[in-house]
């Protein structure tokens, strides 16, 4: 809806009560800091973002491991950060690192693999990488097509890509 201070101002006090209740080491209190991270990413308050996304990367990795799918979805977001800032290099670490835990989780087949294929994609095609591009979404297409069938929108939108 637009309404990015409500939001941040909520964001805010579930941290602070994930904070007071659970500690800064629990993975709730970083699944937190992912999404309040990624709300200023959207507004584009990368500076402030990103030591949230490094925090909860670090709390993920201690308490949850590297193999884990909130740990993946840190990355995957931490990775659109670094793309809207231009830092396409360490994007594509951390869009490779996300796919493949979901990967190794989720399999080749799932939709969730398939979006961060898509995200790595869309960079890709964003800097003008089309042969690296095309047959990430090609793939992605692929996965949407056997696991919604062809009349679901995912299957559209990944045409559309």
């Amino acid at each position: 809806m637009g309404q990015y201070e409500k939001a941040e101002l909520l964001f805010i006090q579930i941290i602070e009560m994930r904070k007071k209740t659970l500690g800064e080491d629990h993975p709730d209190y970083a699944k937190s800091l992912n999404y309040l991270a990624s709300l200023y990413t959207i507004m584009g308050q990368y500076q402030v973002a990103e030591p949230l996304f490094i925090q909860a990367k670090e709390i993920q990795k201690k308490t949850l491991s590297e193999n884990n799918l909130d740990y993946a979805t840190t990355l995957n977001n931490f990775a659109q950060l670094y793309q809207n800032m231009g830092q396409y290099k360490n994007a594509e670490i951390l869009f490779f690192q996300a796919i493949e835990i979901r990967k190794t989780i989720l399999g080749e087949d799932h939709p969730d693999y398939a979006n961060g294929l898509n995200d790595l994609a869309e960079m890709y095609k964003s800097t003008g990488q089309y042969e690296k591009a095309v047959p990430l979404s090609i793939r992605v297409k692929e996965i949407m097509k056997i696991t919604f069938g062809e009349n679901h929108p995912d299957y559209g939108s990944s045409l559309g890509n």
